[in-house]
């Protein structure tokens, strides 16, 4: 091992993601400059450091100098000082300033940095704000600095580091010394095996209960992120054994000593015993406990006559309902809670008009909500009455330096409305419908509308078919097309293809087009011509970056969205010297580019810059898609516009929470509505390529379908009606209790 010191003279390459570097460095007393590689998180040019690595010989670049330690030294003269400065290392320092600093406290710059910050004051041009930016930055890079020298061999990204910090502070290194595990649990990125290297080295042995409990935990908690709410026990004794390498008998007494101490819960169903982490176990029970109360319930008798209303709203609607609608209003009126789905075309919207307006005449106070914003929006349009989030009529808010959810409205302060309506619930997970159950008063009617046969919620459970499933409420399925929607080859080949048909292709003068191609770059060409050129040049009206919508099944390969978005970056949003941009990871963000958050974050913050409500909240959601409206390199901020409403400013911290939108994937597309959806078609794992995925894609979009790609992938699709099997309780939970007998005890269980 030898040692080095010296200066960055220049950096070649950083990644974001590992803090690997190659650089120039500077040896101490020497001309000339050698190459050194290796993980050096957050260096910059003109810092002072003392190396350890040693020299090896790349086959093309020659003799490098790759490090495995480093160390800051603190400059030992005033130009030393002014460099490591002016390297843009504190934010709002550069080298203007940084002159100034050096000028005024010399040799003892460094010192009052670290003990007197605020005589930066003494400098003309140093306000209080930047003074604070100053310290903050200052003190951070200090303090992330150590900790990334402690992670550096366990390959721990910069930005992970980042959130490890801000997770647990300055006592960041013990913490995870004491249980490395707690990062599986509170650092999105990190898996059980990078958790279990740390742990080995702190000595923590391959059979102790604390490792395999945690495991378990791990184990459970991923599946669960797959959409299910449980994981069978013996799938989870498979999975434990090779995760963990210990044997079945520690693995099975150390899943029931998590039982008894409470950290999961088992349940035996039908001689299977399920594995529940706790929050999803207590969301199935509050969900079947008050769903139950709303269905059993008995609610004041509406004396008015419905069907003279419907003939109104009719006659001045100019529509004409079927018996399924005309019985889907009846039923809000007779029910305490009703399911009304259906697919596109069959009138879900002008329904919820029709029960509003009646409600409405004899002052029942309406509230109606969906899950997205972009879902709540497309209410308020239809509608024209205010439709909200879910979690804005929740009152949704964040505990006070914990990241907590806590919602204002809840079993102690319920919703003050008569009527609920419920749009796009087959996007409503059980954490969700839990508290949006907790909320409403027995008495309240609860009407829930959505489309069964699309795809699921993202987050756990399948909540909107477990509950038409069990039967325990006012189910009414619509059929039938509304007589203007059957104009729409989008609308009618949907049902096609959901009863296992072949859609009606390329007729002339409509609105659902195939074109052929035989392999994926073609496939990709075509897609990239469609938006780039042909879509726009058939529609002057359609924006090719706002209008028109790829939607891919996959995430890799030639027509997955990474290599999708990489190539319609460089043709929707060209690299030029007046657009700022940012690196971050395998990604290059710019402004203009259309974007997606891709996880639910309650804690950040956005600003109303346009349309009615409150000026600024929290959340933004899984799936909000906006577009990049600036990016300040100096403050390492990049600002988004979601909605054309919504600012939000991203810090470094939650750049991992954003990625290219120019296409996007069908699970992440639902709830949204492009007027132009464009489909790759092709080959790919049969459990992922199959109706229920085709159909979600092509109801997407309202003016016009284009897939491309192989007709026998298209056929494929069509007739594969298998889909990924969802672990859930809820139906049978609420099943087994009717089954009991409507009498039967209805449990209440509430999480300590």
């Amino acid at each position: 091992m030898q040692e080095l010191q010296g200066n960055i003279d220049s950096i070649l390459f950083q990644s974001d993601s590992d803090g690997y570097v190659v650089a120039r460095f500077k040896e101490k007393f020497k001309r000339q400059c050698i190459t050194i590689v290796g993980c050096i998180p957050y260096i910059t040019e003109g810092e002072n450091l003392k190396l350890e690595g040693e020299w090896t010989t790349h086959p093309h670049f020659g003799k490098q100098f790759k490090v495995s330690s480093c160390e800051e030294i603190v400059p030992d003269s005033t130009a030393g000082i002014e460099r490591y400065l002016a390297s843009g290392v504190i934010s709002g320092i550069g080298p203007v300033t940084a002159r100034k600093i050096v000028e005024k406290f010399g040799e003892k710059t460094l010192e009052i940095l670290d003990n007197d910050i605020t005589r930066l004051r003494e400098i003309e041009g140093i306000g209080e704000k930047k003074i604070q930016l100053i310290c903050n930055s200052y003190s951070k890079q200090n303090e992330i600095r150590s900790l990334m020298i402690f992670f550096q061999t366990y390959g721990i990204t910069a930005n992970q580091c980042v959130k490890i910090h801000k997770k647990f502070g300055n006592d960041s290194i013990k913490v995870i010394k004491e249980n490395p595990y707690v990062l599986t649990e509170e650092i999105s990125g990190i898996g059980f095996k990078t958790a279990d290297k740390i742990a080995r080295n702190a000595g923590i042995q391959l059979n102790s209960p604390f490792r395999i409990q945690s495991g378990i935990k791990y184990i459970v908690n991923n599946f669960c992120g797959l959409g299910n709410t449980y994981m069978p026990f013996d799938l989870l004794i498979n999975r434990a054994i090779e995760s963990l390498g210990v044997s079945r008998k520690e693995i099975e007494e150390n899943i029931y000593d998590s039982s008894a101490s409470g950290k999961i819960k088992l349940e035996n169903v039908n001689s299977k015993i399920c594995v529940f982490t706790l929050p999803y176990y207590y969301c199935e029970m509050n969900i079947t406990r008050k769903i139950l109360q709303l269905s059993l319930s008995k609610y004041e008798d509406i004396k008015i006559d419905v069907n003279k209303e419907i003939e109104k709203f009719e006659e001045n609607n100019n529509v004409k309902f079927a018996d399924s609608q005309k019985e889907a209003i009846n039923g809000a009126f007779k029910n305490g809670i009703e399911i009304i789905t259906g697919g596109p075309g069959t009138g879900k919207t002008t329904i919820i008009n029709a029960i509003t307006q009646i409600f409405e005449e004899i002052n029942y106070k309406v509230f109606m909500a969906a899950p997205t914003g972009r879902a709540a929006k497309r209410m308020t349009e239809a509608t024209g009455r205010e439709a909200k989030t879910i979690h804005r009529l929740l009152e949704m808010g964040i505990s006070e330096g914990q990241d907590n959810i806590l919602y204002s409205r809840g079993e102690g302060a319920p919703l003050e409305c008569d009527v609920l309506i419920i749009d796009e619930a087959s996007m409503i997970d059980v954490m969700l419908m839990s508290n949006l159950l907790k909320a409403i008063s027995v008495g309240t009617r609860l009407i829930i509308v959505g489309d069964a046969d699309q795809l699921p919620s993202v987050g756990p459970g399948n909540v909107l078919r477990d509950l038409i499933q069990s039967k325990c409420v006012k189910i009414v399925r619509l059929k039938e097309i509304f007589r203007q929607s059957r104009e729409s080859l989008i609308i009618v080949n949907a049902h096609k293809i959901n009863n296992g048909e072949m859609p009606i292709l390329n007729k002339k003068g409509k609105d659902f087009y195939f074109i052929r191609c035989n392999n994926p770059e073609n496939i990709l060409d075509t897609l990239v011509q469609l938006i780039d050129k042909r879509l726009p040049k058939f529609n002057k009206n359609w924006d090719k970056m706002r209008h028109i919508q790829i939607l891919s099944p996959m995430r890799k390969g030639v027509l997955g969205i990474n290599n999708l978005n990489t190539k319609l970056q460089e043709i929707l949003n060209v690299k030029s010297k007046e657009k700022k941009e940012k690196e971050f990871r395998d990604s290059i963000f710019r402004v203009g580019d259309k974007v997606m958050q891709i996880k639910n974050n309650y804690s950040l913050k956005w600003v109303r810059i346009s349309g009615d409500g409150e000026n600024e909240g929290l959340g933004v959601f899984n799936g909000d898609v906006g577009y990049i409206e600036d990016i300040d390199n100096d403050k390492n901020t990049l600002t988004v516009i979601f909605d054309n409403e919504k600012r939000v400013v991203y810090d470094n911290l939650y750049l991992d929470e954003l990625e290219l939108a120019y296409a996007i994937t069908i699970h992440k597309s639902q709830g949204s509505e492009f007027p132009v959806g464009i489909m790759p078609i092709f080959m790919g794992p049969p459990l992922l390529m199959n109706r229920n995925l085709l159909y979600t894609a092509i109801t997407r979009a309202k003016q016009m379908v284009v897939l491309v790609g192989d007709l026998k992938a298209l056929k494929f699709m069509i007739n594969n009606d298998k889909s990924f099997e969802r672990y859930s309780l809820l139906k049978y939970r609420i099943m087994d209790i009717m089954e009991s007998g409507l009498n039967a005890d209805i449990p209440e269980v509430k999480a300590e």
